[in-house]
């Protein structure tokens, strides 16, 4: 404990000698202990810049106005900074790289409000982000398990081997002497909340794609089939997911105590009510028949639908119309690519199975709309 303790504070004092910002007035042994508010203060973010933040987030969430004031009271009164756990499986850490790049600035003295969310948020295990390995880690994680109500973020699909219905250990991944099984389970039964992080996490993903060599499931099937399948879950689907649809959903379960509404596959309708060719700038084309045969053609050129490209967006779920990658810069389509519907179930064998690609146009009479 003595030694975590350290660590944790000479990451603090680090982060505070690399900072130059001269609004930040709090020394670092009290910022272990600050609220929200404090550090929000002592890093010069203004009252005015925080609200724009919350009223920014409530109008991605699609939420009312009058949640922003909401949010913002309700951040600001809370006494500490909810521990999050993010654990990583079967994964290519794309999930990660998108959160942790998906920003405008990642220095130590950054007063991006984004930076600062996540900051504030005590993210206080992930393996590739943290500090502490090996043993020291271990321990850290398994007193963190011990306090119920964290926030476990996972990413990744977990191998399993089927014996009559029951999901068992698997030898194709261990971590700490661990199981992924084992290893979900210890952390999933104290959790307040889970989040299944891309569409590894959610659906299975490329792992779990034909022939599934290592009997990969995604977590909300691996939960029900350990009994723990009562446990709120959130899939936030896609390879990778929107940063911003990630730390959305965090903030909403934050402010509101509870899950978003869900669709049938637990995603957040908020994000996921609709597809992305419903509000695609390339909509209009597709109305009056004009499309794109070749990625090079004067077609494409002007811009015209993708779908005969094998756009996946009438049938795919998620904001990338809307919300965008980048902090709001582009995405697929105004980049001159179609969907590949990477936040659906089983979107690597629907598109590659049977001698399918992933630029073989939509059958006629798939979606609504034809």
């Amino acid at each position: 404990e003595v030694q975590l303790s350290v660590s944790k504070r000479g990451l603090f004092r680090r982060l505070f000698d690399e900072t130059t910002t001269e609004t930040t007035t709090c020394e670092w042994e009290d910022c272990l202990d600050d609220t929200l508010g404090d550090r929000l203060q002592a890093m010069g973010i203004s009252r005015r810049g925080f609200m724009q933040f919350c009223a920014g987030m409530a109008s991605l969430m699609a939420l009312p106005p009058s949640m922003g004031p909401a949010m913002a009271a309700t951040l600001l009164a809370m006494p500490a900074k909810p521990s999050v756990l993010y654990m990583s499986f079967q994964e290519c850490t794309g999930c990660l790289e998108s959160l942790v790049n998906s920003f405008p600035s990642t220095r130590a003295n950054s007063t991006s409000i984004e930076n600062l969310i996540l900051n504030l948020i005590s993210l206080d295990y992930q393996e590739t982000l943290m500090a502490a390995a090996g043993e020291q880690a271990e321990s850290w994680r398994n007193q963190l398990i011990q306090h119920p109500g964290y926030v476990l973020i996972v990413d990744g699909s977990i191998p399993v081997i089927r014996q009559n219905g029951v999901f068992l250990p698997s030898p194709y991944f261990v971590s700490g002497g661990q199981s992924g099984v084992e290893r979900l389970r210890s952390a999933a039964e104290n959790a307040g909340l889970v989040i299944a992080v891309g569409t590894c996490a959610s659906f299975g993903g490329l792992p779990k794609a034909d022939p599934n060599p290592t009997g990969a499931v995604s977590i909300g099937d691996l939960l029900v089939n350990l009994g723990l399948g009562s446990k709120p879950l959130i899939n936030v689907s896609g390879c990778p997911p929107i940063a911003e649809v990630i730390t959305g959903v965090i903030l909403y379960y934050l402010t509101q105590g509870k899950a978003p509404e869900l669709d049938n596959h637990h995603r957040p309708k908020m994000f996921y009510g609709e597809t992305i060719h419903d509000e695609c700038y390339r909509k209009e084309f597709f109305e009056r028949e004009l499309f794109a045969e070749r990625f090079d053609d004067a077609n494409a050129r002007k811009g015209y639908c993708l779908l005969h490209l094998g756009c996946k967006g009438p049938v795919s779920h998620n904001a990338c119309s809307t919300v965008k990658w980048n902090q709001g810069t582009s995405f697929p389509m105004q980049s001159g690519h179609g969907c590949l519907g990477c936040a659906e179930p089983d979107f690597w064998d629907l598109n590659l199975g049977s001698g399918k690609g992933f630029y073989v146009p939509l059958p006629p009479g798939s979606f609504e709309g034809d």
